[in-house]
């Protein structure tokens, strides 16, 4: 996640959160332990919002540092291990919540699901009716993000992992004014390992990680083409002064490209 200047990311496996500083160049401990972060993301006042798989929940860290919990059970269950997170301009919290965090103690805590499910979840800003489920037709739903316009949402699913024959595929949903989902079609299939964590430019454009670097698709999902990164790569995130720089989270580097597009 870019901001302040910098990028915060997680380094799930030795469950901390470091950060770039793009004035100095310099790499420091943004939070450790960081109970296992995975996805972040800032919401319209400018926190971040954090996706626990050590606590299992989704966190707000507050002005003063402290952490409110905006998730962490659903229906009275606890929740699997909440992946990546986006903010919708109406202060709605949606997540991911697969198992890769409870599948072992490599990312978070091995544990039995209490839900028997992986779905997409929506927390409404009054959080009055608690954690409510957005989609529950996936097999392990991962990153997701809106389009520019926020009509759209795009989520993509790494099933893949769990079964030989399953999904390493993005869907695209239609958002209803209340924020209920339709739709659903599958937007691209990844040719090279599986889409993680994915972001859109100003004119629409997908920049999704994958198995040998980032894929960039075309609003009606056509493949334009390849940035190649020698690492598997995890995630995307626009920043710079002008959003024009476009970061990568591999599997052992952050990569930064210049690129003649900005952010959405």
């Amino acid at each position: 996640m870019y901001f302040g200047g910098g990028v915060v990311w997680s380094d799930i496996p030795n469950d901390r959160m470091l950060r770039w500083d793009e004035a100095t160049g310099a790499v420091t401990t943004f939070r450790a332990p960081s109970h296992y972060a995975n996805g972040n993301t800032l919401d319209r006042e400018g926190r971040l919002v954090t996706c626990e798989h050590g606590e299992r929940r989704v966190t707000r860290t507050e002005p003063d540092g402290s952490l409110t919990v905006i998730a962490d059970r659903y229906d009275g269950m606890r929740l699997n291990s909440p992946n990546d997170v986006v903010v919708r301009s109406d202060g709605s919290v949606w997540f991911t919540d697969p198992s890769y965090g409870i599948d072992s103690d490599k990312e978070g805590h091995r544990a039995e699901s209490e839900i028997g499910a992986c779905h997409v979840y929506r927390v409404r800003p009054d959080a009055e009716d608690g954690c409510v489920v957005a989609a529950d037709d996936f097999m392990r739903p991962n990153g997701l993000a809106f389009a520019p316009g926020e009509r759209r949402l795009f989520v993509s699913d790494t099933g893949a992992t769990h079964a030989d024959d399953g999904p390493r595929h993005i869907r695209a949903f239609d958002v209803a004014a209340d924020g209920t989902l339709s739709g659903g079609e599958v937007f691209a299939t990844c040719t090279a390992g599986l889409f993680d964590g994915f972001r859109f430019d100003a004119d629409g454009r997908l920049w999704t990680s994958a198995g040998d670097g980032v894929h960039c698709y075309d609003p009606d999902g056509t493949l334009i083409g390849k940035l190649r990164v020698p690492e598997e790569t995890a995630n995307v995130v626009f920043g710079g002064p002008g959003r024009d720089r476009l970061f990568i989270c591999a599997t052992s580097s952050l990569y930064a490209v210049e690129l003649a597009v900005r952010g959405a």
